[in-house]
């Protein structure tokens, strides 16, 4: 009687030849500016804040002193003014933070 021989399924089909693949090394990013309420505290943003701020109190400070006529131009110029501040303000906001 023969011996019968035992071959594996790996001495017949050997292995494809496997190109070195060269993966970059992982390396970690930081982000030291998140999105993040404190990211607000700009001094432009706090800067234009304050000015409007500032507007206001001397608007009701002269309805206050009884200067209506006053109080009304104020009124007509900050009806313009405020939107427009704010959205300057909003588009300076994320055109210089860096994500």
């Amino acid at each position: 009687m023969r011996k019968t021989k035992g071959v594996t399924f790996r001495k017949i089909f050997s292995p494809p030849h496997k190109l070195s693949l060269t993966r970059p090394r992982p390396f970690k990013a930081y982000s030291f500016v998140p999105f993040s309420p404190l990211a607000m505290l700009d001094p432009t943003i706090l800067t234009i804040g304050g000015i409007v701020l500032g507007v206001a109190i001397i608007e009701r400070i002269l309805e206050r002193w009884g200067v209506i006529d006053l109080v009304d131009q104020f009124a007509k110029v900050m009806r313009f003014i405020l939107p427009v501040t704010f959205y300057s303000a909003l588009i300076y906001f994320f055109a210089t933070f860096m994500l």
